[in-house]
C-alpha cells in the first residue's frame, strides 16, 4: 500500500497524512509545499482595546482529578529523534507522563521483535527498547499500540512477555490496533487490515483472541479497544451487514474485556476562529461516548476508561492558534475524566506553509521541529528540535495538570476567554486562562467561591503570540489580570489560610422524576451538614442542605442534564472538598396527553434522517397541532422535513400539522437533520403546550 501524502479534503482525513516519516524522503514530498496566499490568515494587528471579562471559579464544583498518565504524546519509529536524551529532556520538562508507540498507522504494519514496518520507513535507533529508554529519561508512562492490522494475537502476546516478563518493563497499558474503523468497510480506507471481514464485529472478535492471549500472560495488563469520538466519522453510521455503529457492535460484543477505550479527534475548522470553537463541544462528546459505555457495554461504575491518544488542528498547527486550542483541549478533556489526552505528533515534517497570526506556519503536526527545507531550501524550519507554539502550551497544562490535582469548575462570561481551574492537594488553585482574540487584551475580574485567596501578588505563567518561551514573574492580582491578545497564563493562587477540613463525600446516587431528583450519599462522620450544589458555568448553585444523607430537590426541567456535586461542613463551618460529581437527566413525564417517539433511522456523519412518532393519549383529537423542540446544541440544524411544516428559530424547531390528530391516534413526520459537532438528540417535545412522554 502507498504511504505517500494524500490531499485532505471534506473527507475522514487518512492516518497517513499525518503520518509522514522524518527522514530525507521528506524533500521529495515537500516539493508540493506552496506558500499559498489564498489560505493565508490575515496576521492579527497590535491591541487596541482591552475590554472587561468576568471569570468564576468554585472549588465545592469538582470535577476529575488527574492521574499519573494525564499528560501525553506520540511517538513514531519513523521519527530519528524518538528517545534521543534532547527529545526525552524536552518532553520531561513538558511535564508530559505518558508517550504512544510506535506511532499511529504505522502500528497496524509494525512487526515489533524484527523492528519492521513492510511498506513503511523505519529510522534507525528507534526500536522498542530505545524507546522504553526514552520514556524513563522523561519520566512517562509507555502506551502500546499492538499490531492489529497485519499482526496476530501471538504476537501481541510475545510482544508483552518481552516487555514485561523478559525486560521487566511494567508496560501497562496497551491498545489494539489504531483507528481501524478506516479499513475501508465504511468506504474510506487509510488503515492496514488484511482481514478478509473489515466489520467492527471482526474486530470485535479479534480484539478478544488478542485480550485473552495477552493476559494469559500479564494478567495485570489493561487493554484498549478502538472507537470514534461522537460527532466523528464513522460515528451513528451502520456499515452494510451490521447491526450498529462501530462503537455499538465493538462494545455490544467485546465491552467484557476490555479496561479503556481508545478515541482520537481532529475536530477541523477551515480559520483558527472557527477551530478556537471547537473545544466547546467536549462536555457532550464525553457523555455520549460514556453513555456508549453504559448502554452498549453495561458499564455503570465507569470501569471503562477513556483515553484520547490523537488531536491536533488543521489551521495553525504551529503558531498560537495551535497553542490555544491545546491548552483548552487538554484541559478540557482531563477535566472530565478522560485519563490521558496526546498531541499528534512530536516531530512530523513540513507540510504546506501559510502565515498564520502574524507568524509563519510549517503545517507540521508535531510539537518540535524536525529541522527540514523543501526541496528547493525556499523555505526551511527552525533547527531540529526547537519548540513550535503548541509545545509551550502544553508545558502550561503539564504545569497544572499535575497528577492529584482535582480539576475544578471555571467559567467566563466572554466566549473568547476560556478558563480551567484545579485544587491542588496543598490547598492551592492553579487557574488557567486563554484569550483566544487575536487583537483585543482583556481587562479579567476573577471571583472565586468556597476559596479566599492569600493577600499579595500571584505568580503567573504566560505564554503570548510570538513569544519563544513562556515569562513566569508576579504580577496583577489574585481578583484581576490583564490577559495579551491570543494568549495563555497561569496563576497559582495560595489559600489565605491552610486548614484542617472533613472528608469529602463519596459519590451521590439520585433517582429523578420529571421535575425533581432525590441525591443520597453515604454517610461521613458525626455532626456533618451536607450542601448539594449544581455546576452552573464557575459559580456553582445551592440546591439544598441538610444534616442528612438524602436531599429531595424539586423545580428541575424535564429531560435535563445536571452534575452535582456534596460537600460536607462541620461545627467549625469549615468546608470539605467535593464528593466526586454526579450528572444525571430528568425524566419526562411518565403518563402525559401524549407520547413522542424520536429516532436516527440513517446517519451519515455529519447528517441524519429523523423520524418523529406522535401519539395522542387523550380521549379528545387534538386539533391544529403543533410540536416544538429545542436542539441540545448549537451545531444542529433542520434542513427540511415532511408530513408536516417544519420550521427553525434559533435553535428552537416547530412542526406544525395539516390535520387533527385523533384520540389515540399515532401520526409520523420527518426530516432531515444536520450537525458539526456530537449529535445529542433532543429528549423534550410539547404539543400544544403539554410536555410530552418520550419514549
Amino acid at each position: 500500500m502507498s504511504f505517500s501524502k494524500p490531499s485532505i479534503g471534506s473527507a475522514p482525513i487518512p492516518c497517513f497524512s499525518r503520518r509522514v516519516p522524518v527522514h530525507t524522503s521528506w524533500k521529495a514530498i515537500a516539493s508540493t509545499v506552496l506558500l499559498a496566499a489564498a489560505t493565508a490568515v490575515v496576521p492579527s494587528s497590535p491591541a487596541t482595546a482591552v475590554t472587561t471579562s468576568r471569570v468564576d471559579v468554585d472549588v465545592r464544583a469538582g470535577l476529575a482529578t488527574v492521574g499519573d498518565v494525564a499528560v501525553g504524546v506520540n511517538h513514531a519509529i519513523w521519527d530519528s529523534q524518538l528517545g534521543t536524551p534532547a527529545v526525552a529532556d524536552l518532553l520531561g520538562d513538558a511535564g508530559v507522563t505518558m508517550l504512544r508507540y510506535p506511532g499511529g498507522s504505522y502500528a497496524d504494519i509494525y512487526h515489533w521483535r524484527d523492528h519492521t514496518a513492510p511498506g513503511g520507513y523505519v529510522a534507525p535507533n528507534t526500536d522498542f527498547d530505545t524507546f522504553m529508554a526514552g520514556a524513563r529519561r522523561t519520566g512517562a508512562e509507555p502506551m502500546i499500540i499492538a499490531n492489529y492490522g497485519t499482526g496476530t494475537a501471538q504476537e501481541a502476546a510475545d510482544w508483552v512477555r518481552y516487555a514485561n516478563i523478559t525486560k521487566d518493563y511494567d508496560v501497562e497499558h496497551w491498545t489494539i490496533g489504531n483507528e481501524n474503523y478506516g479499513n475501508g468497510h465504511y468506504g474510506s480506507a487509510w488503515e492496514a487490515d488484511d482481514h478478509a471481514d473489515k466489520s467492527p464485529r471482526e474486530y470485535a472478535t479479534t480484539l478478544i483472541a488478542y485480550a485473552d492471549a495477552m493476559k494469559a500472560v500479564d494478567p495485570d495488563i489493561k487493554i484498549g479497544a478502538v472507537l470514534t469520538m461522537p460527532g466523528n466519522w464513522p460515528d451513528n453510521i451502520v456499515g452494510a451487514g451490521d447491526q450498529g455503529s462501530w462503537n455499538q457492535e465493538v462494545l455490544t460484543r467485546a465491552g467484557s474485556v476490555i479496561d479503556f477505550v481508545d478515541v482520537h479527534w481532529y475536530p477541523g475548522g477551515a480559520t483558527p476562529a472557527e477551530t478556537l470553537t471547537k473545544p466547546a463541544q467536549i462536555t457532550d462528546a464525553v457523555h455520549l461516548l460514556r453513555g456508549q459505555l453504559r448502554d452498549f457495554a453495561g458499564d455503570t461504575t465507569g470501569r471503562i476508561g477513556i483515553s484520547m491518544t490523537e488531536t491536533n488542528v488543521e489551521v495553525g498547527r504551529n503558531t498560537q492558534p495551535g497553542a490555544l486550542f491545546l491548552a483548552d483541549v487538554y484541559s478540557g478533556l482531563l477535566a472530565q475524566g478522560v485519563f490521558t489526552v496526546h498531541w499528534w505528533n512530536t516531530h512530523n515534517g513540513l507540510g504546506t506553509v501559510s502565515e498564520v497570526a502574524g507568524h509563519t506556519d510549517y503545517g507540521d503536526y508535531g510539537l518540535l521541529s524536525s529541522g527540514n527545507c523543501n526541496a528547493d531550501s525556499t523555505v526551511c524550519q527552525p533547527p531540529l528540535n526547537t519548540p513550535f507554539a503548541p509545545y509551550h502550551a502544553l508545558s502550561l497544562v503539564g504545569d497544572l495538570a499535575r497528577p492529584g490535582a482535582r480539576f475544578i469548575a471555571a467559567g467566563s462570561d466572554n466566549d473568547k476567554i476560556t478558563a480551567h481551574a484545579v485544587r491542588r492537594a496543598n490547598g492551592d488553585v492553579a487557574l488557567l486562562l486563554i484569550n483566544k482574540d487575536p487583537d483585543a487584551a482583556q481587562s479579567v475580574s476573577l471571583n472565586y467561591h468556597g476559596f479566599t485567596p492569600a493577600a499579595g501578588t500571584p505568580t503567573v505563567s504566560t505564554y503570548t503570540n510570538g513569544a519563544e518561551t513562556i515569562v513566569t514573574g508576579a504580577t496583577g492580582s489574585a481578583t484581576t489580570q490583564t490577559l495579551a491578545p491570543y494568549s495563555i497564563s497561569l496563576l497559582t493562587l495560595h489559600p489565605n489560610q491552610v486548614t484542617t477540613t472533613p472528608p469529602a463525600p463519596r459519590k451521590p446516587t439520585a433517582t429523578v422524576t420529571d421535575r425533581g431528583a432525590t441525591i443520597s450519599w453515604p454517610a461521613g462522620a458525626a455532626g456533618l451538614k451536607y450542601e448539594v450544589y449544581r455546576q452552573n458555568g464557575g459559580a456553582a448553585e445551592l440546591l439544598g442542605e441538610t444534616t442528612a444523607t438524602t436531599l429531595t430537590v424539586g423545580n428541575l426541567q424535564p429531560g435535563h442534564r445536571y452534575t452535582v456535586n456534596v460537600v460536607a461542613r462541620d461545627t467549625a463551618g469549615r468546608l470539605s472538598a467535593p464528593s466526586p460529581p454526579l450528572t444525571f437527566t430528568t425524566a419526562t413525564p411518565a403518563a402525559a396527553g401524549c407520547t413522542v417517539k424520536f429516532r436516527d433511522v440513517n446517519d451519515w456523519g455529519n447528517g441524519y434522517v429523523g423520524q418523529v412518532d406522535i401519539t395522542n393519549n387523550t380521549t379528545a383529537a387534538v386539533g391544529n397541532w403543533t410540536l416544538t423542540f429545542d436542539w441540545p446544541t448549537g451545531w444542529q440544524t433542520l434542513s427540511s422535513g415532511w408530513n408536516a411544516t417544519w420550521t427553525q428559530t434559533a435553535r428552537t424547531v416547530r412542526v406544525v400539522g395539516d390535520g387533527s390528530l385523533a384520540a389515540g391516534a399515532t401520526t409520523s413526520t420527518g426530516f432531515v437533520g444536520n450537525y458539526s459537532g456530537p449529535n445529542v438528540l433532543p429528549t423534550v417535545f410539547t404539543l400544544n403546550g403539554t410536555v410530552c412522554t418520550s419514549a
